[in-house]
Parts: structure tokens; sequence; C-alpha cells
């Protein structure tokens, strides 16, 4: 397989589906089910091709595997791939999550079917796409080119306020790709080369490090919905079909997150180690803003937005505690809640959908009507509100000890506003599920359909399995996410000293000791001695 251009063909085998879907003719049910047939076994076989790519993957390996690369344009770009420990898990978190959104879409999409599942599989090029380049140009393709099909899909199958929220979305997204464009074009002026491996190993000056940062956290800040900018998630979740709103909460918003990742922290780290307060910062805010707002909502699926700005923020934090522990947690969060959260969305969905309503006020008392659903809510919500025995909890707690190794003060703080968030979260199922049925259309509602337990019990069965067993999401990224972190600490050594001394978080050796038993009592092995 290593000789197969296997992340070519994750890319754009959804276009091989998308010209089956065009071949298919006319509009009777029996050429919709088709398209729909075409769309499921395309999305299938992607998937299952990224389990290859996730077997054959050397989790030991800290640089780039399956590397394809080829001149495009001559003196400007590279048709360069490659995937490493921190890439490989999200592209398997999109190849998984898309026969799901397209078996979701089976009854909730009847109208233009045959346009709604192109866009779906474009989509899915696009993501992975942006999770595989390794030159930027190819990367800002990618990633800007995924808000098309976004913005069509909620304009097009999107609730009452579909227009507004999609002109929102696109605001926002076109303020990210152009902050993101100016900043990788003068990155490209400055390093005279648009591949991001070559341009890792350059020393960029500390002013010029500063200004990219700068430029570059605002483009990624709004990408991953952080406070402010965090409006039009709220929006496009709140409006979309459920397909599209996971995909959104899912991994459009860890696209910015995987930006920080793979461009801000290894091309500038002596700026990183200037301002990761400002990261720091913005992280806690956004945990406290989205836990309040969540608290305070009446729609179910804002609430689900709002409520999920939280483990934006907590893993923003792990990102620039920039230690093993913290980092590797805020890895396995960002997987496990794009999880969580599209088996949370899924099940209010299939709710919403009977009700024809997703006002809070208007459910109560459904445990003994839909024990399915309601089991299956009960574990995307603990997962989501980081309960121990889920994914969530997991990615939570190792970025929570990193955190704390590196600021205590800044994890205590975090670790408030996650209780409010847990209070949202059991706020939402205990208004939802537990209660008396007093309306009659609650006394109407029928269990989940075959089909819909195919589209999100699998879900939420991965998020207690990689609860209990999260090792393999651990391993995978643990020799990349050293290589980023050294790489951090050697770029750093240069720079002049940071702009806050944080000094005074530093943790004694006892206090390490503790955690470290905590980590080990727990059954979670970070990959690394604290005292490392």
């Amino acid at each position: 397989m290593a000789d197969w251009p296997i992340l070519s063909i994750l890319i754009f085998l959804p276009l091989v589906g998308v010209a089956f879907i065009l071949l298919v003719r006319g509009t009777d049910p029996a050429s919709v089910e088709n398209i729909r047939r075409v769309a499921l076994i395309t999305t299938t076989f992607n998937f299952v091709t990224s389990l290859a790519l996730w077997t054959t993957f050397d989790p030991a390996e800290p640089s780039f595997q399956f590397v394809e690369k080829t001149t495009w344009i001559e003196g400007l770009a590279n048709y360069h791939l490659g995937v490493d420990g921190i890439s490989m898990p999200f592209v398997a978190l999109v190849a998984g999550l898309m026969p799901f959104c397209v078996l979701v879409s089976y009854v909730k999409i009847t109208d233009r079917v045959r346009q709604f599942m192109v866009a779906v599989l474009v989509l899915e090029t696009l993501l992975i796409g942006a999770f595989c380049a390794l030159d930027l140009v190819l990367f800002y393709i990618f990633f800007a080119g995924s808000t098309l099909p976004l913005l069509v899909i909620i304009g097009g199958w999107g609730g009452v306020r579909r227009i507004s929220a999609a002109y929102k979305f696109f605001q926002f997204s076109l303020a990210s790709s152009g902050v993101l464009l100016l900043s990788l074009i003068a990155l490209f002026f400055a390093g005279e080369t648009s591949d991001i491996v070559a341009l890792q190993e350059l020393d960029f000056s500390e002013g010029l490090q500063l200004w990219l940062w700068l430029a570059l956290f605002v483009a990624f800040a709004i990408a991953m919905a952080l406070w402010p900018v965090h409006t039009w998630m709220v929006d496009a979740v709140a409006e979309a079909p459920a397909a599209a709103a996971a995909l959104v909460c899912a991994v459009g918003v860890k696209l910015g997150f995987y930006g920080f990742a793979r461009l801000v922290l290894p091309l500038f780290p002596a700026a990183s180690a200037d301002l990761s307060w400002l990261g720091l910062a913005l992280g806690l805010v956004t945990i406290g803003a989205g836990s309040l707002l969540a608290l305070v909502q009446r729609d179910l699926m804002k609430m689900i937005a709002y409520a999920s700005m939280v483990p934006m923020g907590f893993a923003l934090l792990g990102l620039f505690a920039l230690n093993q522990q913290s980092v590797q947690g805020a890895l396995l969060l960002m997987v496990g809640h794009g999880v969580a959260v599209a088996a949370l969305i899924f099940a209010v969905a299939a709710i919403a959908q009977r009700a024809n309503t997703s006002e809070i006020t208007a459910y109560g008392g459904l445990a003994g009507k839909m024990p399915w659903l309601s089991a299956i809510l009960l574990i995307a919500t603990l997962s989501v509100v980081f309960v121990p025995g889920t994914v969530g909890f997991v990615g939570a707690f190792l970025a929570f000890v990193g955190v704390f190794e590196a600021a205590p003060l800044l994890a205590l703080l975090a670790a408030v506003g996650l209780l409010a968030a847990s209070a949202a979260g059991f706020a939402l199922y205990s208004k939802v599920v537990l209660g008396p049925l007093e309306t009659e259309a609650m006394r109407r509602m029928t269990d989940l359909t075959v089909r819909e337990k195919l589209s999100v019990a699998p879900l939420a069965l991965l998020v207690v399995v990689f609860g209990i067993f999260p090792q393999p999401l651990l391993t995978v990224n643990e020799a990349s996410v050293n290589r980023l972190v050294a790489q951090h600490e050697g770029g750093a050594a240069t720079t002049t000293g940071p702009l806050i001394d944080t000094s005074v978080f530093a943790v004694e050796g006892s206090t390490r000791d503790a955690v470290s038993q905590g980590i080990h009592a727990s059954g979670v092995e970070p990959g690394v001695d604290l005292d490392q």
C-alpha cells in the first residue's frame, strides 16, 4: 500500500461518487434511491480506505507518511500531501462521519436529493484534502473551498432562518479566508517556498513571526468559532440540516484547531512562546462564555452549539500550554468531541423532526416512549460534559493535567467553566428525557427507526469504547506531538523571553507527583512521565 497514492484516493474518491450521481437520470423514487445508495457506498468505501490507512500508519514515526509530491504550478506550488499523527485522526474522523451523515439524510432530505448528496461528497473531498495538504496553496484551496458546499447546504436545506445563517456563515468565512490568504502570501515571499515542511526548517525573524502569528491566530480563531467570533457557528448549527450541523460542529471548526497545530505553533515557535498567553486567555474566555450561554438557551441546537465552545476553548488551552500531555489531550478532545457531538446532533434532530420544534420547553418524559434515543442521548451528553467512561473525559483529563502543569490557576478556572457546561448538558437531558409526559405530541412519539439506529448508535458505541480504551488514539499521535513540542522548545529558546512571566504558575515536584499518581490511578496512559 505504500506505493499507492492512498491519500489522493481518499481525497478524490468522493468525486467519483459525484460523477456516478450525475449519471443517474430522473427524479422518480427509484432514481432518488439510487442517488442515495451511490453516496452511501462511496462514503463507506472511503471510510474503509481510511481504516486501511490507519492500520498501515506507523505511530512511532513522527514525520509525515504516505507522502505524495509532484510539481503542480512551477515556481509557486506543488501537489504535496502527507499525514502524521496530528492529521491522521482528523482524516479518519471525516471519513468515518460521512456515511452516517448520508444515512441521517435519507429521510430528512427529500427535496433536490441529487444536489444535496453532491454537496456532501464535494465537502468530504475538501475536508480530507485540508488535513492532508503540505503546501500552502493547496491547503488554502481546500480550507477556503470547504466553506462553499457548507454554504450551499445551509442556504438550500436549512430551517426558517437559513438565508440569514448562510449569509453570516459566508461573512465570517470570507473574513477568515481573506486574512489567511494574505498571511500565506506573506509567508510564501518570506520563505520563498510554499512547502509547509520546508518552511518549518526556516528561522524567521521575531518581528515577522509576531505579525504572521497574529494574522494566522485571527484567521484560525474565526474558523474555530472562539469567542467573540462564534456566532456564525451557533446560527449554522441551529439552521442547518442534521448532517451539515454535525459536520460544522464535529469537523468544520476542527480545521481552525488544526491550523494552529499545523502552521502557527511549528512555524513561529518564538512568537508562540511570547504570545501563548493570548491563546490561553482566549481559550479560558471561550470556556466561560460557552458555558454561560449554553445554560440560558431555550433551543436544543443552540444549546449544543454553545456547549461545543467549551471543548474548543479547553483544547486551545491544552494546545498553548505546549507540553506533551496537554497537546495530546487537546487532540484527543477534538476527535472525541467530533464523534460525541455528531451523535448528539443526530439524536436531537430525530426528536426535533418528530415534534416539529427544537424548543426545549416542548419536551419532557421521553424515557419511556423512546428508550433507544434516551440511552444514546445520555451517552453523547455524558461525553460532551466529560464524564468518566467516555472519550470526552479522557481528552479533557489529559488536557487538564497538562494545563495544570503549565499554569495551575488557569486550569482551576477552566474547571469551573467545565462544571457550568456540565450543568447545561444535564439540564438538556433532564428537560428532554426525564419528567412526566405532559403534551399530546410527546405521547405520540415513536422510538428510533432501524435506519436512525444505524446512523447514531455506532457513534455512541465509539464514545464508550474509546472512553475505556483510549490507547489507540493516544498512540497514533504521541511521536508527532513530541516532535511538535520539541520544535516549539527549540525555536522558543532563541526568543528574548515571554511577554508575561509564567514562572509564578510553576508546579512543585510534590504536586506533579500527585497529579502523575492520579493519572495512573485513572487508567489513562499519557505516553510520557510528567517529570520527563
